[in-house]
């Protein structure tokens, strides 16, 4: 299960990737968290580049047979959250993440990249 979840935000962060997000960063929170295993977090230049990424996750990890458990943030396409149980999804548009710095706040989570 712990290979698979890791392969899964490995999944969703090349998904980001290829729709052209921006310092995509994959935490593994496992040590620090209770409530999930691992962050991916994306930037997009605009708030229509956040939803098409967004967007593009959600489809695809359909495609593969995940069910997004919920979602946060669609409608004003700053910072948009996917919840996919063992995998939380944070989409930013730039001002946003610096504003909330989310990996300052979990500083102690390992980094992976997308391309392990």
């Amino acid at each position: 299960m712990i290979g698979e979840t890791k392969n899964m935000a490995i999944e969703i962060g090349k998904i980001a990737d290829a729709k052209k997000g921006q310092d995509i960063v994959i935490l593994d929170i496992r040590q620090i968290s209770s409530f999930a295993d691992y962050f991916v977090i994306a930037s997009g230049t605009s708030t229509r580049h956040v939803k098409a990424i967004a967007d593009e996750i959600e489809d695809q990890m359909k495609d593969k047979g995940f069910e997004l458990n919920h979602k946060e943030g669609y409608d004003s396409g700053t910072w948009i959250l996917m919840d996919y149980n063992t995998v939380i999804v944070h989409i930013f548009i730039e001002e946003q993440r610096s504003f909330y710095s989310i990996e300052r706040v979990w500083r102690d989570a390992t980094q992976l990249g997308i391309d392990i």
